[in-house]
């Protein structure tokens, strides 16, 4: 179903309408989460956030940006919401944290890939993170310029000078394996 007539039926029937949504965007939302904030719990959490904040404003919606958008930005601030509240509340850092679920049951059985597969979802867990959220948008999400503008709120410009120095910075990690 298009995504004007999911937003019309939200409206209409707030409940068929969001089953709807639910069906088009939970399983892609969840892996765009789950890149960011690495584990499982976490990407359940954001998820559901994520979710909860949809149904509360849907009437807020007014079609300036495409439902994919809206909710693309909704998940991405809810993923680096609970980034800076893990933060703040841990004592390991994003770089422990990705070394503890590399060497995980939960990181191992993570990628369905090859090795190759494998070595760049490492290179990308090395990226900044507002690098590792341009190239994720690009890369697996296929978004536009344009689209992650929107998304996050960032010049065209610069998110593709932020994507050209992620996959640079990939290349040299992958380099020196």
């Amino acid at each position: 179903m298009h995504d004007d007539n999911i937003h019309a039926l939200l409206l209409s029937d707030p409940g068929k309408g969001f089953s709807l949504l639910l069906d088009k965007y939970s399983r892609k939302l969840y892996w765009h989460i789950r890149r960011l904030v690495i584990l499982h719990e976490d990407a359940d959490d954001a998820l559901q956030n994520t979710f909860v904040s949809v149904w509360k404003n849907i009437g807020n919606f007014r079609n300036e940006s495409s439902l994919y958008t809206w909710l693309y930005t909704i998940a991405t601030n809810e993923a680096l919401a609970l980034l800076k509240k893990r933060q703040r509340n841990s004592t390991i850092s994003l770089d422990g944290l990705e070394n503890i679920f590399a060497s995980s049951a939960e990181g191992s059985s993570w990628f369905d890939g090859d090795e190759a597969q494998l070595k760049l979802q490492n290179a990308i867990l090395k990226l900044p993170e507002k690098q590792r959220v341009v190239f994720n948008l690009k890369y697996f999400d296929e978004m536009t310029y344009e689209e992650m503008s929107s998304v996050l709120g960032t010049s065209e410009g610069a998110l593709k000078a932020s994507y050209h120095h992620a996959v640079k910075k990939i290349e040299k990690i992958l380099a020196g394996d």
